[in-house]
């Protein structure tokens, strides 16, 4: 997925956008597999009033929510990382419809978008 979503972004004119896109679409993806419990999810990337909107649908109701953990945890930092990578691209992040949405946004650089 993380391919498809670069090569997106690359066919669209937006290679500024793809590292941070890489980590974000692969931690909303890991934390949909390991906490919902969902057979099916989706990824969706839409441009849209100059910010590109990452969005994975897994379809089970419960909002994901920042964990604060210890300095030496081996996970748990996933959504502080996109919160920080969305914050740093103009962007933000949150989650919808019950939790069953995840998502975030990035501003599309100006001389990209």
């Amino acid at each position: 997925m993380r391919r498809i979503a670069a090569a997106r972004l690359r066919y669209c004119g937006l290679e500024a956008l793809i590292g941070d896109l890489m980590i974000i679409v692969s931690e909303l993806l890991t934390n949909a597999v390991l906490h919902s419990g969902s057979q099916e999810i989706s990824l969706s990337l839409a441009l849209r009033d100059g910010f590109l909107r990452v969005t994975v649908t897994d379809g089970m109701p419960g909002a994901a929510t920042q964990k604060h953990v210890g300095e030496k945890a081996e996970s748990g930092r996933g959504l502080m990382l996109v919160k920080a990578l969305a914050e740093e691209n103009g962007g933000s992040w949150g989650t919808a419809d019950d939790g069953a949405q995840t998502w975030c946004t990035l501003a599309v650089p100006a001389e990209e978008g």
